[in-house]
């Protein structure tokens, strides 16, 4: 026989789990010395979040990004996006691994929506401006951007789970039985 339900007791172990891989890919993405820009063939120019080098020939120029406004504002609009991230990981662990503590749910779910709106922003400033600089070539936003946004859609998620599993506080504790999707006989 064939049964398929949902498990919510794994919830409690599950959402903070992702919550710490979307803190992996927020590091990934910020600490990555390239991959966040490219050009066509990652020969003559590519950036990260923190400088851009242009060269041939294995002899790079690399200068600073943090020179302009836009990146300085992209870099700590990052950094606090991971610190709060960090916050909302430890809160989740405390609310849902030790005791279970429904009240502080839906706080975690409003940090995390504050995460999403600060890397939204910062993901999106940072192609617009950058392109301003570019004159020439096609250019590719690579690995460690991904990652950035990665770890963006993964707080979406979990900002959206943690809204809605106190609705279902039966089901997390165990309480009530599991309701099966499907049964085959």
């Amino acid at each position: 026989m064939f049964r398929c339900g949902i498990a919510y007791p794994r919830c409690r172990w599950i959402v903070p789990l992702l919550l710490l891989f979307a803190i992996i890919f927020d590091i990934i993405a910020i600490a990555a010395t390239s991959g966040w820009v490219e050009d066509e063939d990652a020969k003559t120019h590519y950036a990260s979040m923190w400088e851009q080098c242009r060269g041939r020939n294995d002899i790079w120029d690399c200068k600073t990004l943090m020179e302009f406004p836009w990146a300085m504002a992209v870099a700590a609009l990052m950094i606090i996006g991971l610190l709060i991230l960090i916050v909302a990981f430890i809160i989740s662990c405390v609310a849902l691994c030790c005791t279970l503590n429904i009240t502080l749910l839906p706080v975690i779910g409003g940090m995390l929506v504050l995460v999403v709106i600060l890397q939204v922003i910062a993901l999106i400033v940072y192609p617009c401006k950058f392109n301003e600089m570019i004159f020439e070539g096609h250019y590719y936003y690579t690995w460690a951007y991904g990652f950035g946004w990665g770890a963006t859609i993964l707080c979406i998620g979990c900002a959206v789970l943690f809204c809605c599993l106190p609705r279902y506080e039966d089901e997390l504790t165990g309480l009530k039985k599991v309701k099966y999707l499907y049964t085959s006989t």
